[in-house]
């Protein structure tokens, strides 16, 4: 039986596995292969690694986890988990079999939910950004357009400093790119620029928040205190799925994600340890 099952290999998933490896606590994690940064080709705003590929840092991080002989990693997606009357936890993988674990760390991350726009999600990650901090620089003196939105008036204060002209546009109906630009059509009108932000629909990526029946916010991420235990005793969460009272919503950045998976690595040392006692 393992320590720790950790779900997920972004960088929530990585770090709390790197950090469980370093104090020699016996790991599994698991990686479906699917992360939700997977369109870009660059990460921005992190130390060391600004406007490194999401998937090189992910390969650095897998050699870095090599070193420890108490961690292993299998590239297959969990299907379901369970916590038992012991209160330990089973899951299944997709490949059929099952691994048996005294904690879970959920780092699955969410999923953008793309508009029935057609181009949207072509672009999205690459001319179509949600987040001001991860690509607003690389817009510097250029052309943004900002979907209105009940908060566009912040992505226009945030992006005033940056680009070089902005227009808010109604409810965006089509994204196109051309040699001009990108096309941002809403209904009868469309603007050339150079990147559209906006801000679709998020979810969960997977079911074991349901399956274990954790406490969720309003924005539909799971509820953790600051060191990332939910509401089921054993079950930790870190990175975009989870977040605490004091924040409307989960915050989409790569440092706050291995932030969370450090306190969530501690926490199942800990956990570990009271159980032992």
């Amino acid at each position: 039986m393992y320590d720790a099952l950790v779900i997920g290999g972004g960088p929530a998933g990585l770090q709390a596995t790197l950090t469980l490896g370093r104090m020699h606590r016996p790991t599994l994690m698991l990686d479906s292969g699917s992360y939700r940064n997977a369109p870009v080709d660059a990460m921005h705003n992190i130390l060391t690694n600004d406007g490194r590929d999401p998937a090189e840092f992910r390969s650095i991080v897998r050699a870095e986890l090599a070193a420890y002989g108490e961690v292993e990693v299998r590239d297959v997606a969990a299907t379901s988990v369970e916590r038992l009357v012991d209160g330990t936890f089973a899951a299944t993988l997709a490949d059929g079999s099952t691994v048996a674990s005294r904690t879970v760390v959920l780092a699955t991350g969410l999923r953008d939910v793309m508009p029935d726009v057609p181009g949207f999600a072509e672009q999205w990650g690459r001319t179509v950004h949600v987040c001001p901090f991860c690509h607003g620089h690389e817009l510097s003196g250029k052309r943004v357009a900002i979907q209105d939105s009940p908060n566009a008036g912040h992505a226009v204060a945030l992006l005033s400093p940056i680009a070089g002209a902005i227009t808010v546009v109604p409810p965006v109906t089509r994204v196109a790119s051309s040699a001009a630009g990108l096309v941002v059509t809403s209904g009868s009108t469309a603007v050339v620029v150079d990147g559209l932000f906006a801000h679709p629909a998020f979810e969960q990526s997977a079911p074991f928040a349901e399956q274990l029946g954790l406490e969720l916010r309003e924005s539909g991420c799971i509820a953790i205190d600051m060191f990332g235990h939910t509401s089921v005793p054993g079950v930790f969460a870190a990175g975009d799925l989870a977040h605490v009272a004091d924040l409307p919503m989960p915050m989409p950045s790569v440092l706050a994600a291995a932030h969370a998976g450090q306190l969530a690595g501690a926490m199942v040392v800990r956990e570990v340890l009271m159980q032992a006692v």
